[in-house]
C-alpha cells in the first residue's frame, strides 16, 4: 500500500505538470462564434448538410438529497443525467436525408440513429469542435412564418432527441 501511494503521488503530479515545461502555461482561449462559423451533421455517417444554428447541447444532473438519522445536516448526491435536446436550424432544403429521417420517424419506424455535429470555421474549411451524439430520433420540425409579402428567407428547424453525447 504505501508504494502505491508513492505511485499514485508520482503519477498526480505527472498529471499535473505541463507538458511545454514552463510551468505558467496559459490555458486555451475559448472558443467564439462568429458569422464564419457552420455546422455539418451527420447522421450514421451520411452527411445531412449544413446549419447556421445548434441549441440544446448540454447536460443536467440531478442532486439527491437525503439525511442521515436525526443528522440535522441535508447531505447531496449526484443522481440521474439528463442531456438536452438539440435543435438545428437552417434555411429551407427540399427533400434531403433529414426528412426522410423525419418521415420514418412519424411512421412509427424505429428511426434510432447516431449523430455528429461538426462546428466549422467556414471560411477556411477547418472543423473546430465535434460532438457525437448517439440514440437520436427527430421530436419536432417546422418551417419560419410564411409570408408571401417579406423578403426574408424561409428556414427549417428540427429538433432531435437524444440519448447522450461526447465531444470527439
Amino acid at each position: 500500500s504505501r508504494l502505491w501511494g508513492t505511485c499514485a503521488c508520482a503519477a498526480l503530479v505527472l498529471l499535473l505538470t505541463p507538458s511545454c515545461g514552463d510551468a505558467r502555461a496559459a490555458p486555451p482561449a475559448p472558443l467564439t462564434i462568429g458569422k464564419d462559423i457552420v455546422f455539418q451533421v451527420d447522421i450514421d455517417g451520411v452527411t445531412m448538410g449544413s446549419f447556421s444554428a445548434v441549441d440544446g447541447l448540454s447536460i443536467e444532473q440531478e442532486v439527491v438529497e437525503y439525511q442521515n438519522g436525526e443528522d440535522p445536516l441535508v447531505r447531496k448526491r449526484p443522481g440521474r443525467v439528463k442531456y438536452g435536446d438539440i435543435t438545428l436550424k437552417r434555411g429551407y432544403v427540399e427533400g434531403t436525408i433529414l426528412n426522410d429521417w423525419i418521415e420514418a420517424a412519424r411512421r412509427g419506424d424505429q428511426a434510432r440513429k447516431n449523430m455528429s455535429i461538426v462546428m466549422y470555421d467556414n471560411a477556411s474549411a477547418t472543423p473546430i469542435q465535434t460532438w457525437n451524439c448517439f440514440e437520436c430520433f427527430p421530436k419536432s420540425w417546422k418551417v419560419s412564418t410564411l409570408d408571401g409579402k417579406g423578403n426574408d428567407v424561409l428556414t427549417e428547424e428540427v429538433v432531435i432527441v437524444i440519448e447522450w453525447f461526447e465531444e470527439a
